[in-house]
């Protein structure tokens, strides 16, 4: 039976005792795929259509933290598109001392890029995600997406990669990832990116906070699918904030560990 972690309370946490909670495994040889995510205490993935609507300040300073630690950020067009995705700005200072460290970060400081998964190509070159200053974007798309489409991306800057043929796979995202050096990865959705992680078993960490709202209406849940691929998770460790927001962090779990 597993074992469940005692409750920490966040405040007693500090800023490097976090990290080390969070940090990727050391040097991995493959791309590990980490899933970040926010839901209420009755499981809506989204606030009036955006998951920025539930965070919390707790839910920020893991969130800004994570993307500290990664190479990349991985998210659906979606939600790129629901939540105005532009480029990652992130701590330059930090990042070099979590690379020397061997936690993540980049060896220059260097924010993590952003790759958005669209097998349609289906993204507006004007938008921020091509417009705001920092690392263009990766765009994972397919060899059936308009060709139009994917020159316009181009011209606008970001760099582009076919996936698979008429859908992305898990396969061929992970492909790409590891190609361009991007060994940590940090997916923020959405539900049917996660989803596909789960049914290719794709998914290595879920990092799911939960917020101490009761929000109702017809909100998505954090992943789905055609099918249900049932994946047991080793929780790692459980924080609390002082306003009732839950910060978890869950593990695939492993024949022998």
């Amino acid at each position: 039976m597993q074992r469940i972690p005692n409750v920490t309370q966040l405040a007693a946490i500090g800023d490097d005792h976090l990290v080390g909670m969070y940090a990727y495994p050391a040097r991995p040889d493959r791309p590990w795929i980490r899933v970040n995510f926010v839901t209420s205490i009755d499981g809506a993935a989204t606030l009036d259509g955006r998951s920025g609507g539930l965070a919390t300040p707790a839910d920020k300073r893991v969130f800004h933290l994570l993307r500290d630690l990664a190479d990349v950020v991985l998210v659906g067009a979606g939600t790129a598109r629901a939540e105005n995705y532009g480029a990652a700005h992130t701590d330059e200072r930090l990042r070099i001392r979590l690379h020397h460290h061997g936690f993540g970060g980049h060896p220059d400081g260097a924010p993590p890029r952003i790759a958005v998964v669209t097998a349609s190509a289906a993204l507006d070159p004007t938008s921020r995600l091509f417009t705001d200053t920092g690392a263009h974007p990766l765009i994972l798309t397919t060899a059936d997406a308009p060709a139009d489409r994917k020159k316009a991306l181009t011209d606008a800057g970001a760099e582009i990669v076919e996936a698979g043929e008429t859908a992305c796979t898990a396969d061929g995202i992970r492909t790409a990832l590891s190609e361009r050096g991007f060994r940590r990865v940090l997916c923020e959705g959405g539900p049917a990116l996660f989803g596909d992680l789960i049914e290719a078993e794709a998914v290595d960490d879920l990092c799911l906070t939960v917020t101490p709202l009761l929000v109702g209406g017809t909100g998505r849940r954090i992943a789905l699918s055609p099918n249900a691929m049932p994946t047991p998770m080793c929780c790692r460790h459980l924080l609390l904030a002082d306003d009732g927001t839950m910060l978890t962090r869950w593990e695939r779990a492993h024949p022998h560990g």
